[in-house]
């Protein structure tokens, strides 16, 4: 009886025994500090560690490959794969939007996500040191993708998120790689070092099939010059909405432009705002209203900033053919989720008696809530049939529109007497253009004179 109580406690310790085997400590992206920054000044130390998650370890990270070079278990050749690399570390701690970035990620889709953790190499004083070890860690990753295709990944399946120097250490890769990656996200590249520079010296629209940018801080840490198919620039691409203006702030005065790319790709994911960004040469002729819808894009939809943007590959790439940049602008509101709702409202003339002037509107929702734009318009010069479009943001989604009130006012002297007949006026969300227009057909503005009208679906053959 003894010997048989002896064996299976004997066997329930070797159960526990092999659980306790198996049960490794989770990896953990260095954390470094300031003092790391002081060593490297005179023992500069380079190494690079593949930190692993999927939904089946998100909240435990693995290393891509085991001790024994072997590749784990949890990698799903056949998924997509996103790469995410730091940036510029002085400091030398943990990326403070790594771990939301993570969760966001996986929870978009099912897919293997590597953290590309070079902090001991990006954690030191002298800036051209970490820019020298950028292209070190290009290469080490080129190895261990060498190792990856081996095991039947796919190099289409791979889509690079590089922060400031991360991105053109993604660049560095697709070079090596003949631009055969599937996708490189560039989150305000780093500019000083960069800028200016040649295609081979920094990322560039050849490193992959399909290349998007976000410049959020090109007149401090980030780089001016559009490098993909595609590149936005929120606000301008400086002075982020919500960012401190004075010194005095400290370390958030610095970095908080900076950053803003990473926290607008992570915002587009975690809500349901489309961050559709208009087509234009430039900041200033986007806000005069010279830009104001996305013709250009046919049937598709203005292009949309963070991972969506992928769905306008096709004819983004079709336009870098014939040598044209796609540079997109869009205003942002000062804190998270940053979302701004944008309207497009055309207006035809029926007669040649609309002189110069400015149209400007409102929106009133079913509840009789008025909601008041910021207008990108300059003066409209109106003539006979011309279409004149009035590009419109709200910082709050009007859904269920009654009425829009509209005003015209003359540049030239006062007529309160003066009567313009309108064909037609077309309200469009840009922001969410599955919705149908709304329309008004032949109506009469008096000068300075605010009229409010009940819209109605567009006829079928208008929109």
């Amino acid at each position: 009886m003894e010997s048989n109580t002896h064996s299976v406690l004997s066997l329930t310790e070797l159960f526990f025994l092999l659980i306790s085997e198996n049960k490794r400590p989770c990896l953990k992206f260095s954390e470094l500090s300031i003092k790391d920054s002081l060593r490297d000044l005179f023992n500069p130390k380079m190494q690079m560690i593949l930190i692993m998650y999927t939904r089946n370890n998100l909240n435990c990270a693995e290393p891509l490959f085991e001790q024994d070079n072997s590749l784990n278990v949890n990698f799903n050749t056949s998924k997509k794969t996103i790469w995410l690399i730091h940036g510029y570390r002085p400091l030398g701690s943990v990326p403070s939007w790594l771990q939301n970035f993570l969760k966001v990620l996986l929870n978009q889709d099912d897919m293997n996500i590597v953290v590309v953790d070079w902090n001991q190499g990006a954690t030191t004083f002298i800036y051209n040191r970490a820019v020298k070890n950028a292209r070190k860690v290009a290469v080490s990753l080129s190895e261990c993708i060498q190792r990856l295709l081996k095991h039947g990944a796919s190099l289409d399946n791979f889509h690079f998120i590089g922060m400031s120097l991360g991105a053109h250490v993604s660049g560095f890769v697709g070079k090596i790689f003949q631009g055969q990656l599937g996708r490189i996200t560039g989150l305000d590249p780093a500019g000083p070092k960069f800028s200016g520079k040649p295609s081979n010296d920094r990322l560039d629209y050849t490193d992959a099939k399909f290349v998007d940018v976000i410049h959020s801080d090109i007149d401090g840490f980030g780089i001016k010059e559009p490098l993909g198919h595609i590149d936005f620039y929120p606000n301008g691409g400086k002075k982020q909405a919500g960012c401190p203006n004075s010194i005095f702030s400290g370390i958030k005065f610095i970095k908080c432009d900076h950053q803003r790319a990473v926290h607008l790709f992570v915002a587009a994911l975690e809500t349901n705002c489309n961050f559709i960004s208009i087509p234009c040469h430039s900041y200033k002729d986007y806000r005069t209203g010279s830009c104001v819808d996305c013709d250009d894009f046919k049937k598709k939809s203005c292009p949309m900033l963070g991972y969506q943007a992928e769905l306008w590959k096709d004819v983004l790439k079709e336009r870098k053919k014939r040598s044209l940049n796609t540079t997109v602008f869009l205003d942002t509101t000062g804190t998270n989720p940053f979302c701004t709702y944008y309207f497009v409202l055309s207006i035809v003339v029926l007669d040649n008696t609309t002189k110069d002037g400015i149209i400007t509107f409102r929106l009133l929702n079913q509840l009789g809530r008025v909601e008041e734009p910021r207008l990108y318009e300059n003066n409209k010069s109106l003539y006979k049939a011309q279409e004149v479009k009035i590009l419109a943001q709200f910082f709050n989604d009007v859904v269920n529109i009654s009425s829009i009130g509209l005003t015209y006012q003359s540049s030239h002297q006062h007529c309160s007497t003066c009567q313009y007949r309108i064909q037609r006026l077309m309200l469009k969300s840009l922001t969410y253009p599955e919705r149908p227009p709304l329309c008004r057909y032949d109506f009469v503005l008096k000068e300075s004179e605010e009229v409010f009208l009940n819209p109605c679906t567009c006829k079928p053959e208008e929109i």
